[in-house]
């Protein structure tokens, strides 16, 4: 089994930045595709940004691609979630999820754990 810890979140202005952290624990996850979603009130989540097994392996949706940067730090057993030039579009929670694909992907069904996800919000 694999525990996932989103930390980072909080309350920031339009056009600041943020990082997210999303932690792993009960196994290394250096063989897994890691993944950022999202969930704005009353939407369905969606797909942010992803990380395949190796850290060239990258993947962002439309909305966030050249804002949004995403990483991992394999002997920290943690990916991070780089965001700038927020805006309030991008207030949701954002859920960590790890897949047992080595490649990154968009798709949901792919992954296997997630995270209980982190609050931010981003005010106008």
């Amino acid at each position: 089994q694999v525990q996932l810890v989103e930390s980072g979140g909080g309350l920031v202005q339009a056009g600041g930045s943020l990082r997210l952290s999303c932690a792993a624990s009960g196994r290394t996850v250096s063989s897994y595709a890691m993944g950022w979603f999202r969930q704005a009130p009353g939407k369905e989540r969606v797909f942010v940004a992803a990380i395949g097994a190796s850290e060239r392996n990258t993947y962002y949706s439309d909305s966030v691609k050249g804002r949004f940067t995403i990483s991992r730090d394999n002997a920290k057993n943690t990916v991070y979630l780089q965001m700038n030039s927020l805006k309030p579009e991008d207030t949701a929670v954002y859920y960590c999820a790890a897949g047992y694909t080595r490649l990154a992907s968009p798709s949901s069904r792919y992954y296997d754990y997630w995270g209980q996800g982190t609050q931010v919000t981003v005010s106008s």
